[in-house]
């Protein structure tokens, strides 16, 4: 598999050095352990005599470190005073115990730590108390488009956009030339990331019950719904559940990065709001994956990868709510506001109801904050209102 430089590595080479317990996180088969292997390369590259000590819990020759005793024995073993040392661990839940033996190598500040694991055992919300030391977490995503564009070593095309829509991030079902056996690779890491991350760590025993709940939230994406709402039609089907066993299972496909939850915020009155929220795919092939392409509705795919696309770029992402009217992101960073509607095909005028309506949400906000209209418009950049009007391919590209 061919490897591209991903900007999680600059992350990584921002923080080398610093006493933090560097964890890299994300989704199952996002590039997790061979982001790892380019950061250790990198490492190389600049300290030749960097003592770099791996260990990859894929690989049974580490088998006899599964226990955290015999960890700490053996990078023990492996230091060396003369030298930089890092600790690099790969699926470092697989040993007993992992967080006594990372917080020994951290208390002895000889060592730069770098782990990474499944997502649902190193939860963020977990990592300060696994840990005693300070954490720097990195999350790591499926392919966005540019990387995907840059993998294939393709330009910015509307044939290329189309390609991206259809194929998702999951790098490892670029192996695969036929389409459907692309997407029996992405189902297969679906149905592995539900059976490990979820349903063995949390020890779940209604697996139908949580199949249902993922493939609702799967033919709902992006449209906003509420645990009541998944729990009556459940029940309509005879599941017999609640609203806290529903909330239960959400949190977990949540925790394990297989969905992303969007709250709703009020622009007028400034407050987030509860009860009613989105729910966002990692990948947005993933849907194709578990249902099929039949009856595709673009528009939502289309929101589901601006979402995820704002998320990779840093911003914390909510639905707006203002006088009734739903504007589909409020993306915000530090100072920086952005109000953005996505849209399929909004036609070629200013005059047709698609385009007033997508329109309409955003003039009526008041404030100065950039508003940018993301549609499929396969033309440059243009105005209306003061509104930018961007065509997706063009802005998933820049």
């Amino acid at each position: 598999m061919r490897l591209i430089k991903r900007k999680y590595l600059d992350d990584m080479i921002d923080v080398m050095g610093t006493p933090d317990i560097k964890v890299i996180t994300g989704v199952r088969r996002s590039g997790k352990s061979e982001l790892l292997n380019m950061f250790i390369h990198t490492v190389k590259e600049n300290d030749s005599r960097a003592n770099i000590i791996y260990i990859n819990y894929n690989l049974d020759e580490f088998d006899a470190l599964k226990q955290y005793k015999e960890l700490i024995q053996y990078v023990s073993s492996q230091y060396d005073e003369k030298k930089n040392n890092f600790i690099m661990i790969d699926e470092v839940q697989m040993c007993t115990d992992f967080e006594k033996a990372i917080n020994h190598f951290h208390a002895e500040g000889k060592y730069d730590i770098y782990i990474t694991g499944s997502n649902a055992f190193l939860l963020s919300s977990d990592l300060a108390t696994l840990f005693t030391g300070r954490t720097y977490c990195i999350e790591v995503y499926p392919f966005s488009y540019q990387e995907f564009l840059e993998y294939y070593y393709l330009e910015n095309s509307n044939e290329n956009f189309d390609r991206y829509v259809l194929e998702g991030g999951f790098a490892g079902s670029y192996f695969y030339k036929d389409i459907d056996k692309k997407y029996h690779y992405i189902s297969d890491v679906y149905k592995t990331m539900i059976v490990r991350d979820i349903v063995q760590r949390n020890k779940i025993q209604n697996i139908p019950l949580l199949d249902s709940i993922s493939d609702f939230l799967i033919d709902n994406v992006a449209k906003i719904t509420s645990y009541r709402s998944i729990t009556d039609t459940l029940n309509t089907n005879k599941a017999d559940t609640n609203d806290k066993t529903v909330g239960t299972y959400i949190k977990y496909l949540c925790e394990a990065f297989a969905f992303y939850k969007v709250r709703r915020y009020d622009i007028q009155g400034k407050r987030y709001l509860s009860t009613q929220d989105k729910y966002y795919l990692s990948d947005h092939a993933v849907k194709y994956a578990i249902q099929g392409t039949k009856n595709m509705n673009y528009g939502y795919i289309y929101e589901n990868i601006v979402a995820m696309e704002l998320i990779r770029r840093g911003y914390e992402v909510y639905v707006g709510v203002l006088y009734e009217k739903e504007i589909d992101f409020v993306a915000m960073k530090r100072n920086e506001k952005l109000y953005i509607q996505v849209s399929d095909d909004i036609g070629t005028d200013f005059e047709n109801d698609t385009f007033k309506r997508e329109v309409d949400s955003l003039l009526k906000i008041k404030d100065a904050y950039p508003k940018i209209l993301i549609a499929r418009t396969k033309h440059d950049n243009y105005q209306y209102e003061g509104i930018q009007i961007i065509d997706i391919a063009n802005w998933l590209a820049e």
